[in-house]
């Protein structure tokens, strides 16, 4: 609409120019209009929908589709060379109905090729030759691929294409070596290798990109298929193997007596070491061939990883996750010795897992096992955790329940983290902060959500910071990208869960992880779905906090009262729609709190009066947002004369 045609509507119809910018019914010269807020959707993803593939009810469309891997690896690490070699076959099948004439094969571990692009500075021990591919075959058809050119993603243009309803077998041999400076895999220590992304593997083909060619760059994380997988690690006697999956040969990896430690741990509530600093060091736990082959299986999953050491300690236990069936997750523990946390790490599990089941996001833990190594990283993995050892109990633990919350998003759901990271990091961040208020208490778990999360962005004016949430996250840099991920939509959550309530907002929580559990959900599925399964048109909200430029700023503009019966004038100068409490200081000292929802920006994003009952005359009134801190604290009092 052009600015006359703006000017003029407001003139004539001051009030439905209002109603219109909030997407609410009106009615003019008897007749109904309705002015519904549209989400802006990138071209490609609005053909999706206009082909069915995704509905804007928010289910998945009748057209949906996602393709899908067979893996079945083979994996050795030794530990003297620090080389990693690996054959696989890959099943690969075609679900799309498209014919296709390239398939593009992703190596995140190319990243340590001194050619590739990096989103930070590396040290010389960070850069490694990469991936060397000996043999690439689809069909029996032979490839001369040269993967020296490689990086971390490849197109390969197939020899016979690939048709709708059809399955390419990859018969691929290839190593690399482990890098020495890592924050998500490589060596740990001279004989610790937590080895992961360590095959090629079929990268997503979806149905509003196509092929994805993004390269992994080392910030915005991963994007995977749900694959099926048959990983077997080769590795030297008396190193125990930690992986994705469930072992299914432990009486061929373990003598007796370990087997069977690990056996009672699945179903124990008791923490238990399954072996011990002593006894790692006198080669006692597994079975003494010169190499042995531990085998995990792992099917409808996003990936695979799996660490090694001939010294790290061995705890476990279990935990149940499911009352309805009686289902037990076990909980896992690799260490070293001298890590002052990591003895408590089965137990911080247990209770973790336990916790997301029952409470938020209140879906049983959907895995066999969770097991937590201590390494580098903090950084999350399919039924495995790779976390940094610190003397600080609590952060310890504030870390490894941020890790495991990734259970859900992005695993279970299957997000692109790649685009749109906010549904991984913001998801994961918003159950950490809901179990650390259970673990530590509201004072506290606020407090530290303000210190770790919170500050750094809403006390830095910078432009990246206040880029839309909805911006690609390849696209935004530096500390924007950091909080567009993890702090901005993790207080959208939270806004909303208090404004629609928890038994509301679990509902509808748990209807969108039904619909797009195992697959492959945008932020327009989540959005439409919250839409339809609440009956309510949310798009303002949806458009205030995930598609603008705002951050939080509220100013007490006015005061005004007619006895006891005051109204409070507020600008929202900022923009986003916050919850927010308004403290009434009374003259003798006592005091009444009123908490507004973010619903009351729903009329008038800009302003809004809120009346107040008082108990006796005010001395004081203060808007605090508490997690949801603001720009210029000092704009948010009044004082009475």
């Amino acid at each position: 609409m052009q600015k006359q045609q703006y000017r003029w509507l407001k003139a004539i119809f001051p009030k439905a120019f209002t109603l219109l910018l909030t997407g609410t019914t009106v009615l003019l010269n008897g007749a109904t209009a309705v002015y519904a807020q549209d989400l802006y959707l990138p071209r490609n993803i609005k053909m999706a929908y206009e082909k069915g593939s995704r509905s804007k009810d928010g289910k998945p469309g009748k057209h949906y589709w996602q393709n899908k891997g067979k893996y079945d690896m083979t994996i050795s690490v030794d530990p003297a060379s620090k080389i990693v070699t690996g054959s696989e076959i890959i099943k690969y099948t075609n679900h799309s109905p498209d014919t296709l004439g390239q398939i593009a094969i992703r190596f995140v571990n190319n990243l340590h090729k001194p050619t590739s692009p990096r989103a930070n500075a590396v040290s010389k021990d960070f850069l490694s030759e990469g991936l060397s591919i000996s043999s690439f075959q689809i069909d029996g058809q032979k490839y001369n691929v040269k993967s020296d050119n490689w990086e971390t993603v490849e197109g390969i243009k197939l020899k016979t294409p690939l048709n709708p309803g059809q399955t390419a077998e990859l018969n691929i041999s290839w190593s690399y070596p482990l890098s020495k400076e890592s924050g998500r895999e490589g060596q740990l220590d001279s004989s610790t290798f937590f080895v992961a992304y360590a095959f090629p593997r079929v990268s997503v083909y979806d149905d509003y990109n196509g092929w994805d060619y993004i390269p992994h760059t080392d910030r915005t994380e991963f994007y995977n298929d749900f694959n099926d997988y048959k990983l077997t690690v080769k590795a030297p006697k008396n190193f125990v193997v930690w992986a994705t999956g469930d072992l299914q040969n432990p009486q061929e990896v373990l003598q007796p007596v370990f087997a069977e430690r690990l056996k009672k741990s699945y179903t124990s509530d008791a923490i238990s070491s399954i072996a011990n600093a002593e006894e790692m060091a006198k080669g006692l736990v597994t079975l003494q061939n010169d190499w042995n082959s531990w085998v995990f299986t792992a099917d409808h999953i996003t990936d695979v990883t799996f660490a090694l050491s001939n010294h790290y300690l061995w705890d476990g236990g279990s935990v149940l996750v499911d009352a309805k069936t009686g289902r037990r997750a076990s909980a896992q523990a690799a260490y070293d010795a001298k890590a002052p946390d990591f003895p408590k790490a089965v137990d911080w599990t247990k209770q973790s897992l336990s916790w997301f089941s029952n409470n938020w996001p209140g879906v049983a833990y959907p895995y066999s096992k969770m097991t937590a190594v201590q390494g580098f990283a903090d950084m999350e993995y399919p039924m495995m955790i790779n976390d940094s050892s610190t003397p600080d109990m609590e952060f310890s633990q504030f870390v490894l329940n941020h890790e495991v919350a990734h259970t859900y998003f992005p695993f279970y759901m299957g997000t692109n983290e790649t685009r749109y990271a906010h549904m991984d990091e913001g998801w994961a961040t918003t159950f950490e902060y809901l179990i650390s208020t259970a673990q530590l208490g509201k004072e506290k778990a606020d407090a530290n959500f303000k210190k770790f999360r919170v500050d750094r962005w809403i006390n830095d004016p910078s432009t990246e910071e206040d880029q839309p949430i909805i911006s690609l996250s390849t696209q935004v840099s530096g500390p924007g990208y950091g909080n567009n991920a993890y702090v901005k939509p993790a207080l959208a959550y939270l806004a909303l869960k208090d404004m629609l309530g928890d038994a509301n907002f679990k509902k509808y929580l748990h209807a969108y992880m039904e619909r797009w559990n195992g697959k492959h959900p945008i932020p327009w599925d989540f959005f439409y779905t919250f839409n339809n399964v609440s009956g309510q048109n949310l798009n303002w909200y949806w458009n205030n906090w995930f598609f603008s430029n705002n951050y939080i700023d509220l100013a007490v503009k006015q005061v005004s009262n007619k006895g006891l019966a005051y109204q409070v004038k507020l600008d929202n100068i900022g923009g986003f729609a916050v919850p927010f409490d308004i403290k009434l200081t009374y003259k003798d000292g006592s005091s009444s709190v009123f908490h507004q929802t973010a619903g009351v920006w729903k009329a008038n994003q800009k302003s809004t009066v809120i009346p107040l009952n008082a108990k006796q005359v005010v001395a004081k009134i203060q808007v605090d947002g508490g997690i949801f801190m603001d720009a210029t604290p000092s704009d948010n009092i009044w004082k009475g004369k």
